[in-house]
């Protein structure tokens, strides 16, 4: 952190771009953007900004004012609460001056300009603050250019904008990323506001990797593991018969929302377990936002430079994710997963961005809790593989009951009333059909990862049990549910 001799010499400087004086105690706004335009330190002094509370603007003199540790918190927190992108690195420390004590704010120029507070690029004007203009919004992003080691930032060679979905970043992304007034202002050409937000290479005229990941037309002719390989084995090995098995590909765009519905849908899903001859209880083996966090982590983490994809393994125990690529970075098996670090900067704050990882570093801590609160054990992290990283869940204990005593509680039931046994691909339709009458059969597979051939032996079977109608034709028809089932 700076002297006290030093920040002296800055108050008493007035036109120095470095640094900022105020008195306000509650303008996070403007501290905010003053945080935000020393981070991209447009003059490139390469040296940190300041921004000093407690001072006057205009003589430079310490205030008499509160310097309490709600405001140091305050303050402190304007780096993590998600309105700076990138997160900036930055100190905040109360300083005891001659004349009285000041906050100050040490914020470090960001490696990988340029950084937004609410999607704006604020940026220093001489000793004004101000936002970035096409210019320096070019220059900044020359400096990242000189910073990039992540792959994800690189240039795709031999791409072109072709290779992009625009429809899907103009009117998806694009509004998610930036205040409606800042995308009425902005007359820029497409690759500019690509390359705005770290999609696309001015130099090489070319998307990078991450613009191929989240929007690309055909992303696995650039990079050919970039899918996640789904299988449900009927049994507790890789030996076991498969089930069911089902290839999530495309942009991360469109593989992100499937994964999202297909975990809440059949993962997650309740079902009964037979607690007495006329009583059942509703478990979920799994809770849905811990798959989801870990599938998420999965698609954030993974090395996309291999052509292996992840595996989303489903087992009648346990549910295991393997993912290529192991702890990155700053993080290793001594202090997972308290420190974090980003194989791919860009993907994970564009991850971010359309809301499927929060960057917070809890994720891990908060799947254990989830995990705990449904009954499962806590996921097992394997750290020892050096190229791939393995998480394990297993299944909710009170699913663990033996198949014998399954089958006598169930046929115990049955001497109560009428049962029609359902599969758990059968419950998932159903329950899909239930909530959306006029689904279709392709819509079904997409959503619960399935194929054609597979819904459509699906929905036959569940036709002849006697549990659904089809109502009219293929295009304007509509599903009638004819029996309730024992399900959730």
């Amino acid at each position: 952190m700076i002297s006290k001799k030093e920040i002296q010499r800055l108050l008493n400087d007035l036109e120095n771009d470095r640094v900022e004086r105020t008195i306000s105690t509650d303008k996070m706004d403007k501290f905010g953007e003053a945080i935000c335009s020393f981070a991209n330190d447009l003059p490139d002094h390469q040296q940190p900004g300041y921004l000093i509370i407690g001072a006057d603007d205009k003589t430079g003199k310490v205030m008499s004012i509160d310097i309490s540790d709600r405001l140091l918190q305050k303050i402190a927190s304007i780096r993590t609460e998600g309105n700076i992108q990138p997160q900036p690195s930055m100190v905040v420390e109360k300083m005891e001056l001659d004349d009285g004590p000041v906050l100050v704010a040490e914020v470090q120029p960001a490696h990988f300009p340029p950084v937004k507070y609410k999607g704006n690029i604020c940026v220093r004007v001489g000793p004004r603050r101000g936002v970035a203009n096409e210019e320096d919004e070019r220059k900044l992003y020359e400096k990242r250019a000189s910073h990039v080691q992540t792959f994800d930032a690189l240039p795709c060679l031999g791409s072109s904008l072709e290779d992009l979905d625009v429809r899907l970043f103009r009117q998806i992304y694009l509004p998610m990323a930036y205040p409606e007034d800042v995308l009425e202002n902005d007359k820029r050409d497409i690759r500019l506001q690509l390359q705005s937000l770290g999609f696309y290479d001015m130099r090489h005229d070319c998307p990078t990797y991450a613009g191929i990941l989240m929007f690309g037309n055909n992303v696995e002719r650039r990079l050919p593991g970039a899918y996640v390989q789904y299988v449900r084995f009927g049994g507790n090995g890789r030996g076991a018969d498969i089930a069911n098995d089902y290839k999530f590909s495309g942009n991360l765009m469109t593989i992100l929302n499937q994964l999202d519905t297909f975990v809440s849908t059949t993962i997650a899903k309740k079902r009964p377990v037979p607690v007495s001859a006329l009583r059942e209880e509703y478990i979920i083996d799994y809770p849905s936002w811990a798959i989801r966090e870990l599938l998420m982590n999965a698609v954030c983490h993974r090395d996309y430079e291999g052509n292996g994809p992840i595996q989303f393994y489903q087992y009648d125990d346990r549910i295991e994710i393997l993912n290529p690529g192991g702890l990155y970075g700053k993080a290793n098996p001594r202090n997972f997963p308290w420190v974090n670090d980003y194989r791919n900067g860009v993907v994970a704050e564009a991850m971010k961005v359309i809301g499927f990882v929060n960057r917070f570093s809890r994720g891990v801590q908060r799947v254990q809790e989830e995990l705990k609160a449904n009954g499962n054990e806590e996921a097992n992290f394997n750290l020892e593989l050096e190229t791939a990283f393995l998480v394990k869940v297993n299944i909710n204990k009170k699913s663990f009951a033996s198949k014998d005593e399954a089958k006598a509680k169930a046929k115990e039931v049955a001497k109560e009333e009428e049962i029609i046994s359902v599969s758990e691909i059968e419950i998932s339709v159903y329950n899909l059909i239930s909530n959306q009458p006029n689904v279709t059969r392709k819509e079904i597979s997409k959503k619960l990862g399935i194929s054609d051939s597979k819904c459509y032996q699906v929905l036959s079977e569940l036709k002849q049990k006697g549990l659904i109608k089809r109502n009219g034709g293929r295009k304007f028809g509509y599903w009638t549910i004819l029996k309730e089932i024992n399900h959730d």
